[in-house]
């Protein structure tokens, strides 16, 4: 093996976030199973619009006992729940509005309608089946846009605002694009820029050495995705819109939701104990105890109010179904779920260690089952669904410090959900006994199917994919309504100015509850519950949570939605400061600060100035204007791909950052980032071979500056290491591709490839090992294959460059460690924002949008590059 050969062994890829995939260590049991050290847990944080990570619950979806333990509570009224892509947050509100075309200024109608709030705990896809191409309609061709068929689609997205329908225009096509699916680490080599074209942001783009973007060729003709057939793409942006602001589609038809499968029992041999003695459990018990027996390494079984909350509910369980053997079950320190965390182990490493044809033939199977419930027909066309799948049952996870972690969420039957469909059109056959609650044909609304959850009894929602025409139609709104705002903010910061000396005190709390939404970009708040998490908004802060500075400084602390802490020490307008000192004044710290104001007094004031302006529409207007601003400040000229990139991430977390959308640092950073460490060395490492390849044939080499220094970071320490480790990956590398020939060769009728063939290769490879290790500091190396001088030298400084780029993504990564851009990348930015940006800068958009965003806003990749917010 030469160490040519060793270079192309490292992974160019960019690193993402790692997974702990570590087992806990077997240190002795103290209760419940748990290990005394701190349980290691992979975090639950959102990051990015990247693939997720998820908890895996066990092998079978258990099903819960039929009686309700519902939590009585009046639904509390939440216009706070800003974050459009929360799953199944909203409640359907009647709206009338009129989707304005591209280019436009005048944003249409949105009511201020507030919307129940739900947490969902568990994160949720839906894989997509493949589709034939339905047949087309009379009238101009539509324009064709070839996609990728996604494993899995974004979690549903719920909003406030519900959109128009459009009529079923077919438009002229236009263009064939290709989305090609990278990320922002991207570092792949390739051959040096030219000009890009207009359009940049829709071509297939290959990253040069200098990190730079080129142009391909547009190809004539259809372009097919790899086994998918043709996809039609409804560009209702184009088509004439239905300004009736009332009836969102005339015909619906789709086949209702999937319900999770029942449960199985456990093996007869694997049972909890308590007290160390076995407990014959029934299903309906043992499923709940699995719950937490399978989430028994993390971070949640460590939490005492979870635990609290599952004991409290199991044991309202076990009244119903004690255990078989008698033992009463009273004290949760007495618990051991150690035995069955242990079974759900093994078999997800049994799942894990399938053959790639058995995992191909499993999702072959759920394909086939789901592919009716991937699509709905909504006028005739063909939508895809969002979150079709009902969630299971399970325990209540929550967000930051949530009173009610740990409590049992129920198994949703048919009599619990309410569908809705188009008259005259089949009712779909749930697949589980049982009836449906109801049937409605509400055309004023876009949600499929609905039902109460039992935790929070907030109502969950199945909506249209986010790639849909209707939530397309309901994006493009919300950020034409916060650009509409743009005509009218000056007016309204002159008047919450002048109000902030008025002698009326509740015009004055309503003028400085303004200032901080308008210059913190606070939510506006509302009141919650005594059951419900402790979080607060502007409207809702209470003394305590701001603390006064002099001169003109207020401290906030507080806990914002989904418990996310608010800390802020910021200088604001001395009239402010006296205000606040003010309200204040002879109140206890538990007492409202804005005791005159509320959120419903605030937004109707608003909408006074403009219709339809919410709080929320403020949010939206600052978090687009500043990255507009922030992209046109801070982005470099003749600069690189990557340093563009670190420009545009830049102004991502700067609009992260006014907008609370924090993070804790994710347990794996410092594992991430050391192995990023390691692949920048191993890069240095394949400079540093090739430049004793040119001392090697020309000792002149040495003499010139670019390649006379030695490369920092390499001792013969880690040399010596990272050869073995190459050697090792090496070996590896030709013992999964032997397995795999000798599969194929199987599967073909054909008799496999003898051992001895795998056995010369592993020979090959230990002694190309041992060639290179007696090069070791000799400056001296040879390659297995001759290459000219000049290509050698080309490779150097294609590794100059690259090492270059490394490095801009890791200070990227560290800048970023505790700021989650993907909050308002999705609901904040506008995305024309960024379509234009890329187009301007030759920046292809993928490394930016992964192939979800590009999906759901397949509307603002039409703008041209002059486009501003």
């Amino acid at each position: 093996m030469s160490s040519d050969a060793y270079m192309s062994s490292d992974d160019d890829r960019p690193l993402g976030s790692l997974q702990n995939g570590g087992k806990a260590s077997q240190a002795r049991v103290s209760v419940n199973g748990h290990v005394k050290e701190e349980a290691s847990d992979s975090s639950m944080s959102e990051e990015e619009d990247m693939p997720l990570s998820q908890v895996t619950a066990p092998k079978s979806e258990p099903v819960t006992p039929a009686k309700s333990l519902r939590r009585k509570r009046a639904a509390a009224l939440d216009s706070s729940s800003e974050d459009d892509d929360t799953p199944l947050a909203s409640s359907p509100v009647k709206q009338s509005a009129a989707i304005p075309m591209p280019g436009t200024s005048k944003a249409s109608t949105v009511n201020g309608h507030k919307a129940l709030k739900a947490e969902s705990d568990d994160k949720r896809g839906s894989t997509s089946a493949k589709k034939k191409r339905a047949p087309a309609k009379k009238g101009p061709p539509q324009k064709k846009l070839k996609r990728e068929d996604p494993d899995a689609s974004e979690p549903p997205v719920s909003d406030d605002e519900e959109s128009t329908p459009v009529k079923k225009e077919k438009v002229p096509k236009k263009r064939k694009s290709k989305v090609k699916e990278e990320t922002d680490a991207d570092m792949e080599d390739g051959e040096k820029s030219k000009p890009a074209k207009k359009r940049a942001t829709t071509k297939k783009v290959k990253d040069g050495a200098d990190g730079s973007a080129t142009p391909q060729p547009k190809k004539k003709g259809k372009v097919k995705d790899e086994g998918d057939d043709e996809e039609e793409v409804y560009r209702w942006w184009e088509a004439q819109q239905n300004s009736d602001g009332e009836v969102k589609w005339q015909t619906l038809e789709h086949h209702g939701v999937i319900f999770p499968p029942p449960y199985e029992s456990l093996p007869s041999n694997v049972k909890m104990r308590y007290k160390g003695k076995e407990v014959d459990l029934p299903s309906e018990s043992e499923e709940v105890a699995g719950f937490y027996a399978a989430m028994l390494e993390t971070e949640h079984a460590q939490d005492a109010t979870f635990n609290k909350n599952f004991f409290e509910d199991w044991l309202k369980v076990l009244q119903d179904h004690p255990p078989r053997n008698k033992i009463k079950i009273t004290k949760f320190e007495d618990c051991d779920f150690r035995p069955m965390f242990e079974h759900f182990e093994t078999e997800k490493a049994k799942k894990k260690a399938l053959s790639s044809a058995e995992k191909k033939e499993l999702k072959k199977q759920k394909d086939a089952f789901e592919e009716k419930y991937v699509t709905c027909h909504l006028d005739g066309r063909k939508e895809k669904v969002g979150n079709f799948r009902v969630e299971p049952p399970g325990l209540f996870r929550g967000r930051g410090d949530h009173p009610k972690k740990g409590a049992l969420k129920f198994r949703v039957r048919p009599d619990d959900i309410t569908i809705n469909i188009g008259e005259g059109v089949p009712i779909p056959v749930p697949n589980m006994p049982g009836n449906w609650k109801g049937i409605v044909h509400d055309q004023t609304v876009t949600w499929l199917a609905n039902w109460v959850e039992n935790v929070n009894g907030n109502y969950k929602y199945v909506f249209l994919a986010a790639g849909s025409s209707l939530k397309g139609q309901s994006d493009m709104q919300k950020f034409e309504k916060a650009r509409e705002l743009k005509n009218h903010v000056d007016r309204i910061r002159k008047d919450y100015t002048a109000d902030l000396r008025s002698k009326v005190m509740a015009d004055r709390q309503r003028a400085t509850a303004m200032y901080f939404i308008d210059k913190l970009a606070l939510r506006a708040g509302n009141e919650k519950g005594e059951d419900e998490a402790d979080t607060v908004g502007c409207c809702s802060l209470r003394c305590e949570h701001i603390t006064l500075e002099a001169p003109d400084f207020l401290i906030f602390d507080f806990l914002g939605k989904d418990s996310i802490r608010y800390y802020n020490r910021v200088s604001v307008d001395p009239q402010v400061f006296k205000n606040i000192k003010l309200f204040k004044d002879n109140k206890e710290d538990s007492d409202n600060l804005f005791d005159r104001v509320n959120t419903s007094l605030l937004n109707k004031h608003l909408a006074s100035y403009m219709k339809g302006l919410t709080a929320k529409v403020f949010r939206t207007y600052n978090a687009s204007i500043t990255f507009q601003q922030q992209l046109d400040e801070g982005t470099p000229t003749n600069a690189t791909i990557q340093e563009k990139l670190n420009a545009y991430n830049h102004a991502n977390r700067m609009v992260a950052i006014l907008c609370n959308h924090q993070r804790s640092a994710p347990k794996t950073h410092e594992q991430s980032m050391g192995k990023m460490r390691d692949r920048l060395r191993s890069l240095k490492y394949d400079r540093m071979k090739l430049r004793h390849v040119l001392f090697n044939t020309d000792p002149k080499y040495k003499k010139q500056k670019q390649y006379a220094d030695d490369e920092s970071d390499l001792d013969d320490d880690w040399i010596e290491e990272h050869e073995e480790s190459l050697k090792k990956k090496e070996i590896e590398k030709a013992e999964k591709k032997f397995a795999k020939d000798n599969e194929k060769l199987v599967q073909e009728g054909n008799k496999p490839q003898p051992d001895s063939i795998l056995q010369e290769k592993i020979e090959a490879v230990e002694a190309e090992h041992k060639r290179i290790t007696k090069e070791r500091g000799t400056g001296k190396a040879k390659l297995k294959r001759e290459r000219a001088p000049e290509k050698i030298e080309e490779a150097v400084q294609k590794l100059d460059e690259k090492i270059k780029t490394f490095k801009l993504q890791m200070d990227d990564r560290e800048a970023g460690k505790e700021v989650a851009l993907g909050t308002s990348k999705i609901n904040y930015l506008d995305p024309r924002i960024t379509a234009a940006w890329c187009s301007a800068h030759n920046v292809p958009i993928e490394k930016i949008f992964s192939k979800t965003l590009l999906t759901k806003f397949p509307w603002a990749m039409e703008v041209d590059d002059a486009w501003k917010f």
